[in-house]
């Protein structure tokens, strides 16, 4: 008898592979002539670039999006958002109970490790929260933003337009349609609360994470009650808003986009910087306009990026939490790594420490190609195109050519196209779930090879 061939993947291969195939069918969608306006063409390069930010939320485009796709092709752009935003598994989980079958622990360990979550149980539940929760949050933010887009584009454009920067800032995904009615990005609407704060504060929510919004409903708003990552992930995210707030209000309190503007409308700007850097892509303020010091310090953001288990890309605050308390317990000397009256093993050390390492290794080689291979970028545009590539951001700085003022992104060769498109499918698959993807599958060693040392330091 025949023996049957049974291919097996990985979970980590399971995942990596589902968002490519989002990517790929996204790519072909793009691709069609109905897809652009009247007059504009997309090559295929490009169409799987656009493709690969949208599913991965990223925002950077060689197009602008208004201006560039049909109705068609920005409805293609926003289901790819939404399910790069919510995730590939999350989609694969409810068609597995759509079509009543009931998922196996395979399924469940992949929605499991895409999800954030901790146990099998409960899943259905998790599921219910995701789906129930995006839809308020996004409809809430939707109704919002017409009161502002209504008056200013008509009824039907109104909502339109209120639906997809809604979702859009949700997913952190940053694209926009301004464009299509002659602005850039969101810098009409920098003295405007009802915009600036409605779209913030839904960055910031779907930059918290699922398992963040389930443990505080569970936990009744009591955080007393609430594990350890949602305690830090809310701690390190309200330290980063405020110190980043602060510090665009010193850097950029003489910024020449802000002569005229009161202390409020300079608070609003800079709260609008400190929130969309993780990593929502949208600005209000050029980041080519920001100083060297807003620039950096936008960079930053960038890398650090949101929570494990969101919409948002990035190193993660949890990651940068343990290597933060990894780094003080290591130069006092303990024997333990405490956070709060909890401790945490030397092994999530060993792995925050591995994907800060990949994604800085990542960005360096990463820009040195694209220096290489683009004799008019500088140094600082391309780490900084880098960074926002596998941080899934989407910001972009702004490139003096021959044919006047572009973003980096629209003036970028086939060659950096085709790093950057690696670089945000790693960023929204994740370092370490590639890296384990990519990895062979290998036994332990049953004998341990004798230790030696190095010197550190």
């Amino acid at each position: 008898m025949k023996k049957k061939f049974k291919l097996k993947i990985s979970v980590w291969q399971f995942l990596a592979l589902g968002y490519l195939a989002v990517i790929l069918l996204g790519s072909v969608m793009l691709i069609l002539p109905f897809a652009t306006k009247e007059g504009q063409s997309t090559s295929y390069l490009n169409a799987l670039f656009t493709a690969t930010s949208a599913t991965c939320v990223t925002g950077l485009s060689p197009y602008d999006t208004g201006a560039h796709w049909s109705l068609f092709g920005q409805i293609i752009i926003l289901l790819m958002i939404q399910t790069g935003g919510l995730g590939f598994m999350t989609f694969v989980s409810t068609v597995f109970r759509l079509l009543r079958g009931r998922m196996g622990v395979y399924e469940r360990k992949a929605f499991m490790i895409a999800g954030g979550g901790e146990k099998y149980s409960g899943l259905g539940t998790m599921i219910k929260r995701i789906f129930i929760g995006t839809a308020v949050f996004e409809f809430l933010g939707a109704c919002i933003l017409c009161i502002r887009f209504i008056p200013e584009y008509g009824a039907g454009n109104g909502i339109y337009f209120a639906l997809w920067h809604s979702v859009s800032a949700f997913c952190n995904a940053g694209f926009d349609l301004m464009g299509a009615v002659g602005g850039a990005s969101l810098s009409a609407y920098v003295r405007d609360p009802l915009v600036m704060l409605t779209l913030s504060v839904l960055i910031i929510i779907g930059g918290l994470g699922f398992c963040v919004w389930g443990d505080v409903t569970d936990c009744k708003c009591n955080p007393k009650k609430f594990q350890l990552n949602t305690k830090a992930v809310l701690l390190v995210t309200a330290v980063l808003l405020l110190v980043s707030t602060s510090l665009f209000m010193l850097f950029e309190w003489n910024n020449e986009v802000y002569a005229d503007f009161n202390f409020g409308e300079k608070l609003l700007a800079a709260f609008f910087n400190a929130v969309t850097p993780r990593t929502a892509g949208f600005f209000a303020t050029a980041p080519s306009s920001l100083s060297e010091s807003g620039q950096l310090l936008t960079i930053m953001l960038m890398f650090i990026g949101g929570s494990s288990g969101s919409t948002a890309g990035g190193l993660k605050v949890g990651t940068l939490a343990v290597i933060i308390m990894g780094m003080i317990g290591v130069f006092r000397g303990r024997r333990d790594i405490n956070i709060g009256k909890k401790r945490i093993e030397y092994s999530l050390l060993s792995q925050a420490l591995a994907i800060f390492t990949a994604c800085l290794m990542l960005i360096m080689v990463s820009s040195l190609v694209m220096c290489a291979v683009e004799p008019e970028l500088s140094a600082k545009s391309a780490i900084f195109e880098c960074v926002s590539a596998v941080s899934t951001t989407g910001l972009s700085l702004d490139l003096i050519t021959s044919s006047g003022i572009v973003p980096v992104t629209h003036s970028l060769g086939a060659a950096s196209r085709i790093i950057l498109i690696i670089l945000m499918y790693a960023g929204r698959v994740g370092i370490l779930t590639l890296a384990l993807a990519l990895g062979a599958k290998r036994t332990a060693a049953e004998v341990r090879k004798p230790v030696d040392t190095l010197m550190i330091g």
